[in-house]
C-alpha cells in the first residue's frame, strides 16, 4: 500500500532532476557572434545555446542558457561552459533547473578546441554548430518558481479578485 501511495505523488513533490552522465555530449552554438584575434584573446561570459534537435549523444530542454568562456590557443578555439540555465516546458507548467556544468568544446577530430581560426583570427557564428563534452556528471534539482504558484493559483481562483479576474458584464470601459 506505502508503494500505491507514493506512486501517486505528484512528480514536483518528489522533485525534478535534470541529469546526463559524464562525457555526455551535446551540439550547442554561441548565441552572439565571436570573434578572437591578437587584441582580443579571450573573452568570458559567452553565452551558448543547444541546438534544437542537436546531433550530441544527448539533448538538453530547447530552453537553456550556458555561461562559458573562450580563448584562442594557436589556431584553435577552446570553449567552456561553467553554468546553465534550463527552463523545461510541458502545456502551462514549467520547472527551472540553474547550476553549475563542467564542459569543454571538442572538433570533429576529436581534439579540445574548435578549428575556427585562420592566421590568428578566430570566429565562430550562431549558425554553427558544435559539440560540448560533459567532464563529469550533471545533475541539478528543480528550483522554486514562484510563477508556477501563481499560475496555479489563478487556474483555481474561483474568478474573483486579482488572481484571475472575469470581465464584468459590460467589458468595455468607455461604457
Amino acid at each position: 500500500m506505502a508503494l500505491f501511495a507514493t506512486l501517486l505523488v505528484s512528480p514536483l513533490a518528489l522533485g525534478e532532476t535534470l541529469e546526463l552522465p559524464a562525457d555526455a555530449e551535446i551540439e550547442v552554438q554561441v548565441i552572439d557572434r565571436l570573434v578572437l584575434d591578437e587584441a582580443e584573446s579571450r573573452r568570458d561570459d559567452i553565452l551558448l545555446k543547444p541546438v534544437a534537435n542537436g546531433g550530441g549523444s544527448h539533448q538538453l530542454p530547447d530552453y537553456c542558457v550556458m555561461i562559458g568562456d573562450a580563448q584562442r590557443n594557436d589556431e584553435r578555439l577552446r570553449l567552456t561552459a561553467s553554468s546553465i540555465t534550463c527552463i523545461e516546458t510541458e502545456g502551462s507548467d514549467s520547472d527551472i533547473f540553474s547550476g553549475e556544468i563542467s564542459a569543454a568544446a571538442f572538433g570533429a577530430d576529436g581534439n579540445f578546441g574548435l578549428a575556427a581560426c585562420d592566421s590568428g583570427r578566430c570566429e565562430l557564428g550562431p549558425e554553427q554548430g558544435f559539440t560540448l563534452r560533459l567532464a563529469e556528471a550533471l545533475a541539478i534539482e528543480e528550483q522554486h518558481n514562484p510563477s508556477a504558484q501563481i499560475n496555479e493559483q489563478r487556474r483555481q481562483a474561483d474568478g474573483e479578485g486579482v488572481a484571475n479576474p472575469i470581465p464584468a458584464e459590460q467589458p468595455d470601459p468607455e461604457q
